[in-house]
């Protein structure tokens, strides 16, 4: 008899080999399923089923990819949900059933009261002819700039009669025109006389200066006024704090408004250079009447003192002083005052340009006021060589305040010539150059609105206008002022008297921030 090999390959006895065969015959055929299904889906995972349709356009891995995005968009569409909108039937209701409806409503508040339960009228309810006004109106408006007070109350509502009335009293108090803009004007309107009339104006409250109230009230048929005078508290105040980058931009953010910093940088111009000696790190110092009262903010008005202090000693301080009301320092007043009479020749040109600003009195660009422009401004393109006017010896070479890059040159025999707002500087200090020798190039740094030459010339450490002469001999008279010495005890008392007033007119101890703030502590 013929035995399947399977039976001799397990090796069983004859009996057992129908058992063997039937264990194969059903475990062999799931485990060979099993390894070909394991290897269709390695087979079907291998395939680049998404390839990029932009490459291999007209390839079979382009048409693969195509079929598979076909496919996906029409599985997408097979399940797109099928939509069908029907409207109710109208139906017809009547008042009562749509004023339920309403009451179910809820309705933007812009509509006002349209929603919720409300009543329905009844035989009880009966029409008005006009709805009832308020029997007073209390409300507030602002005098505008180049506005008038009648205009401002007839716009308020109040009639053209009343307002004429109040213009007359409120100009009897103080006039019309010096009642500043933005004053606020509090009103009270009564009921109309008639219907369609503009109601009687029966109270008016006023600031009309700092130092004046004014109220208007209904007496009957006409109107009254009465003024009550408000205490001023004219103790000057006093703001201290250090320089920054900038000392105007450091007093403004002290708190300094910008009249008094206009004053105060006009008094240190007579007597320093706000380009080169002012540095960072110097504290300022400004005295300044003020006026302050109840509900109202403070008014500044002159500057009294100014000071500017480096370290513990003072650059300067000067006090108004005298019937010209103008500031003089303690030393000042007793200082002799030179006067200088020049005649000269021509001078060199420091660079090809054409004069834009000549030496004198002219309103500073950035500044914002007249002072003395102590050079000559050249215009030139940026970059434009500078040239020294005359031999010397550099003594300076460097940043310098407002200049910005700066080069000085002494001459000799008393004379000297400055160069400022330079895009770069081509000499140091110490070195000696000759006339026509480039020395820097024309830039705009430093106080400048624009790339130019700012020249000057000095003669005995003042400056001299650069166009009277270049190296010019001077006849010098010199005059000394004297004072009475009870009148220098009296400036120098009431200096003191300045200089003790408490920064920041407030009760504490007072510290100077870095910033220029005015700190209370």
């Amino acid at each position: 008899m013929f035995r399947p090999r399977e039976d001799l390959e397990l090796g069983l006895p004859g009996p057992a080999a129908p058992l063997a065969a039937l264990v194969l015959d059903q475990v062999a055929p799931a485990s060979v399923l099993k390894a070909r299904l394991s290897s269709a889906v390695s087979r079907l995972a291998a395939i680049d089923w998404t390839p990029d349709l932009a490459e291999e356009i007209g390839t079979r891995r382009w048409a693969r990819g195509l079929a598979t995005f076909a496919g996906l968009g029409l599985v997408a569409l097979a399940f797109w949900p099928n939509f069908e909108l029907s409207a109710a039937p109208s139906v017809s209701v009547d008042a009562p059933v749509r004023d339920e409806y309403r009451s179910q409503m809820i309705m933007p508040m812009a509509l006002g009261g349209d929603s919720g339960r409300r009543m329905a009228a009844s035989p009880l309810v009966s029409p008005v002819g006009t709805a009832p006004e308020r029997a007073k109106i209390e409300l507030a408006a602002v005098l505008g700039e180049g506005d008038s007070l009648a205009r401002l109350l007839q716009r308020a509502g109040v009639s053209e009669t009343d307002a004429a009335r109040v213009t007359e009293l409120v100009a009897g108090q103080v006039p019309l025109g010096r009642i500043a803009p933005g004053t606020r004007v509090a009103l009270t309107l009564g009921e109309r006389p008639a219907p369609g009339e503009p109601r009687r104006l029966a109270a008016m409250d006023l600031r009309a200066r700092m130092d004046l109230a004014l109220s208007v009230t209904r007496s009957g048929e006409d109107l009254a006024i009465a003024a009550r005078a408000i205490p001023i508290d004219t103790t000057p105040l006093r703001i201290r704090g250090y320089v920054g980058q900038s000392l105007y931009r450091s007093a403004r953010a002290a708190g300094v408004p910008a009249d008094a910093i206009q004053q105060y940088l006009q008094a240190l111009d007579a007597h320093i250079s706000l380009e080169g000696d002012i540095q960072p790190g110097d504290a300022f110092d400004i005295v300044m009447t003020w006026k302050r009262s109840e509900g109202s903010q403070g008014q500044a008005g002159q500057v009294l003192f100014a000071g500017l202090e480096r370290g513990d000693r003072p650059v300067v301080e000067l006090m108004r002083w005298g019937s010209g009301n103008e500031f003089f320092s303690a030393d000042a007043i007793t200082r002799p005052v030179t006067e200088t009479y020049t005649s000269g020749v021509g001078m060199l040109y420091p660079v090809n340009g054409r004069i834009t600003s000549s030496f004198g009195m002219r309103r500073h660009p950035i500044l914002g006021y007249a002072r003395l422009h102590a050079g000559v401004d050249f215009g030139a393109s940026w970059g434009s060589p500078i040239r020294a006017t005359a031999d010397g010896v550099v003594s300076f070479a460097g940043r310098h305040g407002g200049h910005g890059n700066y080069v000085r040159i002494d001459h000799g025999g008393g004379f000297g010539t400055g160069y400022g707002h330079m895009s770069s500087i081509a000499a140091w200090g110490g070195e000696r150059v000759r006339a026509g020798q480039v020395i820097g190039y024309v830039g705009s740094t430093g106080l400048s609105t624009g790339p130019h030459l700012h020249y000057e010339m000095y003669r005995n450490g003042r400056t001299v206008n650069p166009l009277g002469g270049a190296m010019q001999f001077a006849t010098t008279t010199t005059v000394v002022q004297k004072v009475d010495p009870r009148q220098l005890a009296a400036f120098k008392a009431k200096m003191a008297q300045l200089k003790a007033i408490r920064p920041g007119g407030s009760s504490g101890t007072v510290a100077m921030a870095r910033t220029g703030l005015v700190a209370l502590r």
